[in-house]
């Protein structure tokens, strides 16, 4: 059985405002995302998704298509 659930993602590379700008848009706009909040000092990104829609493989994916690195 599927449903919401969140998942911490370590980011690297942010250096700025922009940059959480940037990993928060990208996150939102994937589907399944419901909730997203960047951390530039603890470099994280914290997510609620659904995971019928979209796996943890694929957010770290999107973060690094952006140019940033993420486990």
């Amino acid at each position: 059985m599927s449903g919401r659930v969140k998942v911490t993602l370590r980011i690297h590379g942010m250096t700025c405002r922009h940059c959480v700008e940037v990993v928060t848009r990208v996150l939102q706009q994937t589907d399944g995302v419901s909730k997203v909040k960047v951390n530039l000092r603890k470099r994280e990104a914290k997510v609620k998704f659904d995971e019928s829609s979209v796996t943890v493989q694929k957010l770290g994916q999107v973060v690094t298509d952006a140019g940033y690195g993420c486990d």
